[in-house]
């Protein structure tokens, strides 16, 4: 049972589309300013943790009764490098930063020492030591972009396969669109770039995509009825949405209040990757009905085939002389 306002839905998204490049193009213009201001405050575009820049991950077993606030609390309560739950429940990982003058090993031991000073943890047992160098980390920065960079290949491949090669750069122009977006929010807050934090955006992108297809399809079978390509674009897109927008808002819907009860009760540790998460379904699901579609529509506009071309000159040509026709 479909809720009342989805009940023989007209809404004119595609007039608004003028109006949603202004919100995206001043919400992109925060991201990129903030960008600037982290290479000129933290000497890095985005704020990466110890998987892209190097560091020391040192892997603790805690006794029994002894939770995460006291192992954050030893190493420095709201300073205290990055902690993740490891394996059981009572196994922790810490990942400190380089920092300039102290070496691994020192670095390893210092951590040891304020885990061991602490009066909440009577004693710890440290099962595993890793030394990540700034070169993995460059590396892992490279490889993360590559994976970005093959979906949007693949992406393009498959809708030119399964649709035309014009819904196949609606997408990827959508899918850029919400990257940078995320990655705008994600500078502006400083929000800690880590191997979840990388799942998350790829996570984001296959959720865009799927909205966007959704969305795509329902364009399709419209253009395959009987005078579909002869409709007007603008009018097909838009009945379009409307007649899967249930499906859009309630499948967003559900996902939200998943993702929020894990921001309210996971804790700390997945508290990244759960708000990378929720931005990216909002983001995608704004970007299917008002990046995506107005894209199709622009491409349809500037590049269709002659025919089209045509035969919307002689809608516009049969329009206009109706509202000349009609008596003042």
């Amino acid at each position: 049972m479909q809720f009342w306002i989805f009940r023989n839905a007209k809404f004119t998204f595609l007039q608004w589309r003028k109006k949603a490049y202004w919100v995206s193009g001043v919400v992109l213009s925060l991201g990129v300013l903030a960008m600037v201001w982290n290479v000129i405050a933290i000497g890095n575009w985005q704020s990466y943790g110890v998987d892209f820049t190097g560091g020391t991950r040192i892997v603790v077993e805690l006794p029994e009764g002894v939770v995460e606030a006291d192992l954050r609390e030893a190493l420095g309560g709201p300073e205290a490098p990055p902690i993740s739950r490891f394996g059981a429940e009572n196994e922790f990982t810490i990942r400190a930063p380089i920092e300039e003058g102290v070496g691994s090993e020192e670095m390893a031991n210092r951590i040891r020492d304020q885990i061991a000073a602490s009066p909440a943890i009577s004693e710890f047992e440290v099962l595993q030591t890793e030394f990540v160098g700034p070169t993995i980390g460059a590396e892992l920065q490279q490889q993360a972009l590559l994976a970005i960079l093959l979906s949007f290949f693949a992406t393009l491949i498959y809708l030119a396969i399964r649709f035309e090669f014009r819904f196949g750069v609606a997408s990827v122009v959508a899918t850029v669109h919400d990257i940078m977006l995320t990655l705008g929010f994600l500078a502006l807050f400083r929000i800690e770039i880590s191997l979840p934090t990388v799942a998350a955006v790829l996570t984001i992108i296959g959720y865009s995509l799927n909205d966007t297809i959704v969305v795509f399809d329902r364009i399709r079978e419209n253009l395959m009825k009987k005078g579909g390509r002869r409709e007007d674009p603008l009018t097909l897109i838009n009945r379009s949405i409307n007649e899967v927008l249930p499906r859009t808002v309630l499948t967003s819907g559900t996902t939200l209040a998943v993702l929020l009860s894990l921001l309210i009760l996971g804790g700390a540790v997945i508290r990244d990757f759960t708000i990378v998460l929720i931005l990216g379904v909002i983001i995608g699901t704004y970007s299917s009905i008002f990046v995506a579609s107005p894209a199709l529509l622009e491409i349809q506009n500037r590049w269709g085939t002659k025919e089209e071309a045509e035969r919307r000159k002689k809608q516009r040509s049969r329009r206009k002389k109706k509202k000349e026709a009609i008596p003042v």
